[in-house]
Order: C-alpha cells, then structure tokens, then sequence
C-alpha cells in the first residue's frame, strides 16, 4: 500500500504503520459479468478503486484512542485516472482503505479553479511529523469538490492535483464516523475529521462514497463542503457478481459462528422448526392452530404485521421444550444478497434462524442476576452482514447485528480462520453476534444486559450448509432467477405476543441486591425496549428495515 512504513523516526510503532492484508489471496472470481475486474462505469464516468498510498501529514495525539490519524493521497493510479480526493484514517488500526480515481468520457471531470485553505496544524501543541495543510478544491460553475487535498506545505497545490466533478455526477453525503480531531473526543465547537457516506442508503439509492474525508471547523451542523459521486448508470448485472460469483464469495468469506459452551438454546433450519411441530395461529381461531408445510407454504404471504397471524411453538409439553433447543445439525444460513451504494458495493446478509431465545441475565456492579423470563420469546432471527467490493470482490467490512442495533468492524479488525474465513461469536441465549469472544454490558453505570461469548467446540459454518434465498437483482436477468421460499413472504410474527407481570419478574430477580441497587436495576429494567424485554414476537428477515436499507 505504497509508502506506509516508517513515519516516525523515534517512538513505538503504531498500527497504522503496517498495512493489512486478507490471510489469503483473493480468489479469481468466475467470469460472467464486470464484477471484480476493477473499474465501474458511472454512466459516463469510470471509477477504480485506488488502495495504495503515500504518506503527507500525520499525527501522534488526539482522535480514537489518542493514537493520532495520518492523512495519504493515493498513488499508482492507472493511466487516464485522476485524483478525486486524499484519504485519511486512525492510526489505532492498520492501514486499509480505499478512495476512488475517475476517467473522463464526457466533460465529468474538470479542475478546480483555485483552493481555498481550511485548516492547518500550525499552532497545534501536539505531537505531528511536519506541519498539515488541508485544502478545499474551489470547482468551476456547474462542478462540486468530492474530496479535500492534504499537503505538507503551504503553498497552494497545483491546479493539476486534483479533479471536480459536474454535479450531476453527485449526490448529498454526511459525516460518518469520527477520524480524527486534537482531543481524546470529538468537540462539536472545534476541528473534526469525518470518513463520508451517501446520505440515502439502500439497495435503489444512487449514492456512491468516494472514499475521501469531510474535514470541519466546528459550529453546529455546518453545510458540508463535500459531496459523493451518484450512478447514472444503475444496471446492477454489469458489476454486481452474478450466481456463481455469489456462490464463490460465500465459499472465501462466510463466517463461523461460535457459541458459548453454556448456550442451551440453538438455530435450526426453518423447515426443521415446522416439521417438528411449530403452529400457525389466527387472531379469533386460537382453538384451532395449523400445523406449517416444511416450506412455509400454507402460510399467508405478502400483507403486513396486522396481528392477525402468529407462529408458536408445538402444544405437548415435551416437544415444545425440544423445539426450544432447536437442532444445530440442521441449522441452516440464509443469504441475501442486494446492492450498496449504487452497485459498488454488494452486501451479504446471512440469515440465522433459532426456535427460541432464552431467558437474560444482568450485571448490576458485582452482582450477576436471572432475570427470568424477561428476554424470553420464540423465533428468534439474527444476522451478520459482509460487505464486499464490486471493483476486487475483496472483503472490507463485516456488520455484526446486535439486538435492535449493531456495529460495522473493517476486516482488519476481524477474526479470520481458514482463510478468510470471518469468525462470529454468538451471545449466550440472546444470539447477538460479536467480533470477539467476553462479555459486552448492555447498559451503562455498571447496570446492564450481560452479553457472554466464548469460544467453544460449538460452531456453526454458515458456508457448509446454506441457500441462497433472495437476490433481487439478479431476477431482471431472465436466464438467472434466485427463487424465494413462501416462508421469506411471511410478513407476520415468528412468535406469540408474550405476557408476563414485569413488576412481579423484577421482584424475583432483585431480591438479592442490596437495597442501594434495587431501584436503579428497576429503573434500567423497564427502559429496554420491548425486543429486549421479549414481549413482541418478532417478524422475519423480509420486515426488518434493513432488506432494502443500510444496516445501523
């Protein structure tokens, strides 16, 4: 990745200074379609993705864990390509990034007309190799800059440095995470460094992220100086990987999902969970469930969550509590695929299914407590999400979902075995997935929802045994139609509505807490949400706001 070793004559050695790397090379992807052969067309304009770097600026203080950041501008850029903006990132992780270079076809690309200086590190008291010099590209009428420029000098860069893009081209982006700033944290009022994203996410939206930094000087929601770049040219089959280029990326990145040597409560497959005895309910027919065809197709398709339908677990005593612990031989993963910004990107979202998920249990400072059947409920789906890119078909980020939430960790922040081989770490009864093995509190002040993973000789290989259950766009092409299972149309509840008397609950559960701590337990537990607490049944893939969104 060009220039990245060495910054600092003098000092411990930062994770920034070695660049990362898979544990194995890329595959050579099957042929088929413009996927992994590294430029896309925009619809008159081609972009690559550049990943090699030299060095400008960099820092040793402030930003994520005061380590400082260090600000590149790409190299090696292919003949004909053009420099659209620097690229910059904490220095707390490997060097692994990416920023986008653009190929003029049709008066897209033009140079900025002069620079306007934002921000120099001048009068900072810190620790910094050089002085920094970040530049707003100032582009003719009818263009917009899409990245700034970083020098180690004050003199102006040249005119030839950088290109502006016609602002068809382009499209609303926002700050995202935070990069860098001279405090241990972000200050709303000071200097701030934030990667971009589009500002419209999801599988129809035009938006494409350069790759590039939003550099701001505090005040509060300053118009951003930046935009992204946008499609025009949105016929997803020329980038995205067609079937057995999916089939290729499942192989190379799917993950390994290890549960806690504790855990009681497994995934199944879905057809499993019907052939063993799961009920459909209808509202005003209680009396009267159906048993459910291992497809799900005597189940009502399409509609909406109106309560009217419900699934529930078998009746006899006996087979509703093998049902509970599900059956992790025949678990299966479901994968959907879909589009990320505008096609450059290809998400794969992979489905997990469990029966049941078991009861919670809290921290409260010393004290670990039951806490009965709250967080109790039936059909319980869960999901990691592997973001690749359309130019290489290499793996860079992994969405790890995580109750109502979640949180994106770049691959060189991720467990790999077997390859490139992502490894997820399940929590204990309540299924949420982590990139590391210990407890995650969910909470604050020493209360909260514990959250266990381990590494155990429990493990499920989402690859080995998985189907391919929807992606859309591959269905515009008339040869190649991924065909979805009814059960995927199910838009109503995997589980019945859960009735219990919080209070009653709560006083099982703190009855061994010293009376100081009771009242602030009580006060956390009846702020989690309704998914937390288990009362609602919760809905299917299909329901939930990422099928056709960006995660979290």
């Amino acid at each position: 990745m060009g220039n990245c070793l060495s910054f600092f004559e003098t000092g411990k050695a930062l994770p920034v200074e070695s660049a990362f790397q898979l544990p194995s090379p890329l595959l050579t992807w099957p042929p088929g379609t413009g996927f992994g052969l590294g430029t896309i067309d925009l619809g008159g304009l081609q972009v690559c993705q550049i990943t090699s770097f030299d060095k400008v600026w960099s820092t040793r203080e402030g930003g994520p864990d005061n380590l400082g950041a260090t600000f590149f501008e790409p190299s090696s850029l292919p003949e004909g390509f053009f420099m659209l903006g620097c690229y910059s990132q904490p220095n707390n992780q490997p060097l692994h990034g990416w920023v986008l270079a653009g190929k003029d076809q049709s008066d897209v690309l033009r140079e900025p007309i002069d620079y306007t200086l934002l921000w120099s590190s001048e009068s900072l008291k810190i620790k910094q190799d050089g002085i920094g010099y970040i530049w707003i590209p100032v582009p003719p009428d009818g263009y917009r800059a899409v990245g700034h420029v970083v020098t180690s000098s004050q003199e102006k860069p040249s005119m030839e440095k950088v290109r502006c893009v016609r602002a068809d081209f382009t499209d609303q982006c926002e700050a995202n995470t935070w990069i860098w700033g001279p405090g241990k944290t972000s200050d709303p009022n000071g200097f701030n460094v934030f990667n971009l994203r589009p500002k419209t996410r999801g599988t129809t939206a035009m938006g494409v992220p350069v790759g590039t930094f939003i550099a701001q000087n505090g005040g509060k929601d300053p118009p951003l100086s930046l935009v992204c770049l946008r499609n025009n040219y949105l016929n997803y089959e020329s980038f995205m990987p067609n079937l057995s280029q999916i089939e290729a990326l499942i192989q190379a990145y799917s993950p390994w999902v290890y549960f806690h040597p504790g855990e009681a409560y497994f995934p199944s497959s879905v057809s499993w969970f019907f052939n063993n005895g799961a009920l459909l309910y209808k509202k005003g027919e209680e009396s009267k469930p159906i048993p459910i065809d291992s497809t799900g197709s005597n189940l009502p398709q399409g509609g909406s969550n109106d309560g009217a339908y419900w699934l529930d677990l078998p009746v006899d005593g006996k087979a509703k509590e093998r049902v509970k612990r599900g059956d992790l031989q025949s678990s299966q993963a479901y994968f959907h695929i879909k589009p990320m910004y505008a096609g450059t990107f290809t998400d794969i979202a992979i489905w997990v299914f469990y029966p049941f998920n078991g009861p919670a249990r809290a921290k409260v400072e010393f004290f670990n407590v039951s806490l009965g059947k709250i967080g109790e409920h039936v059909g319980d789906w869960e999901h990691l999400t592997l973001r690749v890119s359309n130019f290489s078909g290499e793996l860079w980020k992994v969405y790890f979902a995580q109750h109502s939430k979640g949180v994106w960790v770049d691959s060189s922040e991720v467990e790999f075995q077997n390859g490139n081989k992502v490894v997820a770490y399940a929590s204990l009864h309540g299924h949420a997935s982590y990139p590391k093995p210990g407890l995650v509190l969910q909470g604050s002040n020493g209360i909260g929802i514990r959250n266990d993973t381990a590494k155990s000789k429990i493990v499920m290989d989402t690859g080995e045994n998985c189907s391919i259950v929807a992606a859309e766009y591959l269905n515009n092409n008339k040869t190649t139609v991924v065909e979805e299972p009814p059960w995927l149309n199910y838009f109503r509840e995997w589980g019945p509505k859960v009735s219990y008397d919080i209070a009653e609950e709560i006083k099982k559960a703190d009855k061994h807490l010293p009376g100081v701590l009771r009242k602030d337990f009580e006060k956390f537990i009846r702020s989690l949400p309704n998914e937390v607490l288990g009362e609602e049944g919760p809905t299917g893939p299909k329901m939930k706001n990422n099928w056709n969104g960006d995660e979290a």
